[in-house]
């Protein structure tokens, strides 16, 4: 019987289970909310032990991910080549593989972190992979928006993972992930639209028709923007940030825009690609700031 650790080819089936890019994201959020929860150099033992133990979990959400939607995915081009999809890795490894990688995520947070990280990243498990990907993905056009929460949690995990404590800048860190996820997600529905229609979900584009997406994603484009402009407006950033995130939100405007008035597939997927630019330069430049501003 095939074993976790039966050769260089498996492991990387079990590698790609986790996501590893959309996880790299969610926990390059995370650590720099460690970073921002204090006013010094936060204890790099602490900040090594969450970002191992946020990382696990995290996997072990993108696995059962995987495992759920296995027969959408193969109807997807995007997603046809993932190891469930391709039938190459069985429903059972993929659960034991999730719970092994999970388990130790939690023990790593709650002996090395703490108990408030390890439930709150436990709690988000639970809302990405159960309540999103089984309950809210299949049922409603608004899956994004209301299962944005799981999704959007990375900065508070590691706010807390520091502090032992999830303030009101962390959750503003929180709401600029979850206002920006829509119309990130909906840039890379409108443009795999007809893959989305083959595959049974109730995605936007598919149930309202494309321009009702794409004036949904000017809108929230716009919240975003306003979003974006809190950690100045509260004080927990300075003008270092301020003067990055005014250039590139007038750029994620400009795309929204033309998503809307001028729409093609290629602008579709240039936001789509932009957008992830975006959340890691915002991200980055919170961090600077929090050093260099004074």
């Amino acid at each position: 019987m095939t074993t976790l650790t039966a050769s260089p080819n498996r492991m990387a089936q079990y590698w790609a289970l986790t996501k590893p890019r959309v996880t790299q994201l969610a926990v390059f959020c995370a650590v720099i909310g460690m970073f921002l929860s204090t006013p010094g150099l936060p204890d790099l033992q602490r900040v090594v032990a969450a970002t191992i133990g946020i990382w696990l979990l995290a996997g072990a959400a993108f696995a059962i991910n995987c495992l759920v939607e296995r027969e959408i995915d193969s109807r997807m081009a995007r997603t046809a080549r993932r190891p469930m999809a391709r039938g190459e890795i069985t429903v059972m490894q993929t659960l034991v593989f999730s719970g092994v990688i999970g388990g130790a995520g939690m023990w790593v947070l709650y002996n090395f972190v703490n108990p408030l990280t390890m439930w709150l990243t436990f709690a988000t498990f639970v809302g990405y992979a159960v309540i999103y990907t089984m309950i809210l993905k299949p049922a409603t056009p608004q899956n994004i928006v209301i299962g944005g929460l799981s999704g959007a949690m990375p900065p508070a995990l590691g706010w807390a993972a520091i502090a032992n404590d999830v303030p009101m800048q962390a959750w503003i860190l929180v709401m600029i992930i979850f206002v920006w996820t829509p119309p990130h997600f909906w840039a890379l529905a409108l443009y795999r639209r007809d893959e989305y229609a083959k595959s049974g979900l109730p995605m936007l584009p598919v149930t309202h028709g494309k321009e009702f997406t794409q004036l949904q994603v000017w809108l929230y484009s716009i919240a975003l923007v306003a979003t974006t402009m809190l950690p100045f407006a509260v004080g927990m950033s300075g003008l270092i940030y301020l003067a990055v995130v005014v250039v590139l939100d007038i750029i994620f405007l400009w795309y929204a825009w033309q998503v809307y008035r001028h729409y093609t597939d290629r602008i579709s997927r240039k936001m789509f690609a932009y957008s992830i630019v975006y959340l890691s330069l915002l991200f980055a430049a919170l961090l600077v700031d929090h050093y260099l501003w004074f």
